[in-house]
């Protein structure tokens, strides 16, 4: 036990620190971001006694606002204003993947990596580029959901239905993206999986049913909203882009004109939501189908299915941003840190990549050359991971070039 504190010692302080740094620089105010429009008035109800209130006014993650209300009530103690209860509110989703990167640590510790692959999978975790961006909008939740979709896959791939469940239902009451997790957890699983399934239903369920009991109108108001799309936002940074039209004038939420965005076709709001969660049935069959037919399937499977339909998940969302991104980024991450012997460098171009696509070209290109960027980088990472997950072999002899010509080595 004492050996194992040591060894750890340093990555826990690191992830401390380096938490404490990411807070101070992201979470230095609230006013005009989504926390302000979105989850500030429900935390305001609960800290000042009004629990019904808090119900009805949640937003379409109030799982993710009723997980975090015990950190929202420790200020209250000391008489804390509202910034204090927002940092305390992102307080639990930092901890979260400060955690998660001081486990990915350990485990690449006991499959013999390097240090320098230990210290980028640790920075990377809970200090990267898109890591800030999502403190400042306001959405700290996505690095909960992501270190909770990523659990849910690793415990199933240890054969832990029930726990594997449990951080299932848990990432989908964070937010209902979490559902295309749902795949790669039944795929990871070797047998048990109706228990896996109705330990997450119940899970999410036992979230939902305050706010519904409620008569939470943005709780049922967002989960209509996020099933058919009933928004106008449509960004740059996905697949359907140019399907939109030009001659429309297009405001922000300030009223701000966007010069150059496109408006969204009709029918985009009936098949964008669905399609990211039914996208996930074909390929989590196809995967079942390969591997009973005793096809060469890729190490760690499930992760690389995560990868994939988190990646499609960024690409067919009209809602895209930057923040999107992050659990993408984490299933990636862990897929890498696991499979390779060499440091995560695949996440590292990802996370710069991201932080080019979302933060660089909004300042520096149209919105259309924008959403030809963000293709330019999808479309052929998200062919790579296919070719990985159901050719194998065909990545394995590509690989094996690549490394005789001096680049990439082969998994461990």
């Amino acid at each position: 036990m004492r050996s194992r504190l040591r060894a750890n010692a340093l990555p826990v302080g690191a992830a401390g620190l380096a938490i404490a740094v990411v807070a101070w620089l992201g979470l230095y105010g609230w006013a005009w971001t989504d926390y302000d429009d979105e989850a500030r008035p429900a935390f305001d109800a609960l800290v000042n006694g009004h629990f019904t209130s808090f119900l009805q006014l949640a937003p379409t993650y109030g799982g993710s606002l009723l997980m975090r209300a015990p950190f929202v009530m420790i200020p209250h103690l000391w008489g804390g204003g509202e910034l204090a209860i927002y940092r305390a509110a992102a307080a639990p989703c930092l901890l979260a993947s400060a955690c998660f990167g001081v486990w990915l640590v350990a485990r690449m510790r006991g499959l013999g990596r390097g240090r320098s692959a230990m210290a980028l999978a640790l920075v990377l975790c809970v200090a990267n580029p898109i890591t800030l961006p999502a403190l400042e909008i306001g959405h700290p939740e996505e690095l909960l959901g992501a270190v909770l979709s990523v659990a849910a896959v690793l415990l199933a791939m240890s054969g832990r239905p029930v726990w594997s469940g449990i951080a299932l239902g848990l990432a989908i009451a964070n937010k209902e993206w979490a559902l295309v997790v749902t795949g790669p957890v039944l795929l990871a699983l070797p047998d048990r999986r109706p228990r896996a399934l109705l330990t997450a239903v119940g899970v999410a369920a036992a979230f939902a049913a305050p706010f519904l009991l409620a008569g939470s109108g943005g709780f049922t108001t967002g989960v209509k909203a996020a099933t058919v799309n009933q928004s106008p936002i449509f960004q740059p940074w996905q697949a359907w882009w140019f399907f939109g039209s030009h001659g429309h004038i297009i405001r922000n939420l300030y009223g701000d004109i966007k010069v150059g965005y496109r408006a969204p076709p009709g029918w985009i709001g009936t098949i964008a939501h669905p399609l990211i969660v039914a996208v996930t049935v074909p390929l989590t069959l196809f995967c079942l189908w390969l591997r009973r037919r005793r096809r060469a399937r890729p190490g760690h499977e499930a992760l690389l299915l995560l990868v994939l339909v988190l990646l499609l998940r960024c690409a067919l969302d009209p809602w895209d941003i930057s923040y999107y991104s992050l659990p993408l980024l984490f299933a990636l991450l862990t897929w890498e840190a696991l499979t390779f012997s060499r440091p995560p460098l695949l996440a590292l171009a990802a996370a710069c990549a991201a932080w080019v696509v979302y933060q660089w070209t909004p300042h520096h290109l149209s919105a259309d050359l924008q959403a030809l960027t963000f293709l330019a980088v999808v479309i052929p990472a998200a062919a790579a991971v296919a070719v990985a997950l159901y050719a194998p072999g065909l990545s394995a002899r590509i690989g094996i070039r690549t490394r005789h010509g001096g680049a990439l080595p082969t998994p461990a």
